[in-house]
């Protein structure tokens, strides 16, 4: 089911990624992390996607040229407790290097933000490597700014196990 067409360029579309998706959003996160030069870091199966697309943990939308898909998006919804806005985190957004000066990606963006915007949504966020000038070049040219001053940090797994056996939940809910 296409979702919307565009205005840009009238081959351009989208639809929402079904859990029966996942096999194909996990190919596109292979493909992001090939380009990111993380490739080791995409640990994500196609089991791991479907689980978080049926739960609705996570989501993704394909963005498609004449129906055949050319890149996507995936995302979760998020709140900021320090400007108490809700949100859309972009986790991975990728556009197949052929496609990328087709208005593809502002297509993609495009659509994100309709969505984000229909949801009540006050902000899109997302994280972009420090090295990669044409996607910082492609944000600003959207508007978009930096912040400069975060550092993303993360735990695994068993670090969060760790972590959670320091001091064990005693409280009630």
């Amino acid at each position: 089911m296409l979702a919307a067409k565009s205005d840009i360029d009238p081959n351009l579309s989208w639809r929402w990624a079904t859990p029966d998706d996942a096999e194909q959003v996990v190919a596109y996160m292979r493909k992001l992390g090939a380009y990111q030069k993380m490739s080791d870091a995409i640990i994500a199966t196609p089991a791991s996607i479907r689980g978080l697309l049926e739960k609705g943990q996570g989501e993704a939308i394909f963005c498609l040229y004449d129906g055949a898909p050319i890149g996507f998006a995936y995302f979760c919804e998020k709140s900021s407790a320090f400007t108490g806005r809700s949100g859309i985190f972009i986790d991975g957004f990728l556009i197949d290097e052929q496609m990328r000066h087709k208005h593809a990606g502002r297509f993609v963006m495009s659509a994100l933000c309709q969505i984000a915007l229909g949801r009540g949504c006050q902000l899109l966020e997302w994280g972009c490597l420090d090295w990669n000038a044409p996607a910082i070049t492609f944000y600003q040219g959207l508007g978009a700014y930096c912040l400069d001053d975060m550092r993303i940090y993360r735990l695994t797994p068993d670090q969060m196990h760790t972590v959670a056996e320091m001091a064990p939940y005693r409280g009630s809910n």
